[in-house]
């Protein structure tokens, strides 16, 4: 099978039970824009951000967060909710959790070619944010290599962000990864990035950049 197909299967899945559908590297940057910018694998930082056309978790919006953020156009934010059949349930729990975080929030752009957002809060409220994002890439039993660290600005926010490939034991592939963790107010966030359905990279990238440059926490 193909690595798309096998790909857009798993998306599949994971759209239906959530969305109803170590090295160190780079030094701190400004406005989300790491310093030096990393050209190609495994950071991408060529690939510019989208132009912003609404917001996600402030006040008001379909899932508050302590955090708000840019989102670009047909990019729609919504809570992550549990399904109310019992089995569906429990593969929910599965997908929901991860590495000590409880997915909370998702801004799906699967109709407008891309993939999705999703913000993961960290159970333990004191948790910080190197340490959160971890325990995040490796709370998975498929196989994480070639992790790799660095520090960045959150539009105006200290954070952590990292890169991994995780290898799929079901479906026998490899796919690169990308998230964030910070602290906003009395919270650790993550903020990751999936593909959707036959997305590369380059149609999700520009949505992660456009939230982290913009991302400000809540007062």
């Amino acid at each position: 099978m193909a690595r798309r197909t096998r790909a857009a299967l798993t998306a599949a899945l994971i759209c239906t039970l959530l969305a109803g559908c170590g090295d160190d590297g780079g030094d701190t940057g400004a406005a989300g824009t790491p310093a030096p910018a990393a050209t190609g694998e495994p950071w991408y930082d060529e690939i510019t951000a989208a132009e912003a056309a609404g917001e996600a978790g402030g006040a008001g919006t379909p899932c508050p967060l302590p955090v708000t953020f840019p989102v670009p156009k047909s990019w729609k934010p919504k809570p992550v909710e549990a399904p109310d059949d019992e089995t569906a349930t429990e593969v929910f729990e599965a997908l929901a959790r991860r590495g000590g975080t409880t997915a909370t929030c998702e801004v799906d752009g699967r109709r407008a070619g891309g993939g999705f957002l999703r913000v993961w809060i960290v159970d333990a409220p004191a948790a910080e944010p190197r340490a959160a994002l971890e325990a995040f890439v490796a709370g998975t039993e498929d196989t994480v290599s070639d992790q790799q660290f660095r520090e960045v600005k959150a539009g105006g926010v200290d954070a952590v962000e990292a890169t991994w490939v995780e290898t799929s034991k079901l479906l026998e592939e490899d796919d690169r990864s990308w998230a964030l963790a910070l602290r906003a107010g009395d919270r650790t966030l993550v903020l990751a990035i999936g593909e959707g359905l036959l997305a590369e990279r380059t149609d999700v990238l520009p949505a992660y950049r456009l939230a982290v440059s913009g991302l400000r926490p809540n007062a």
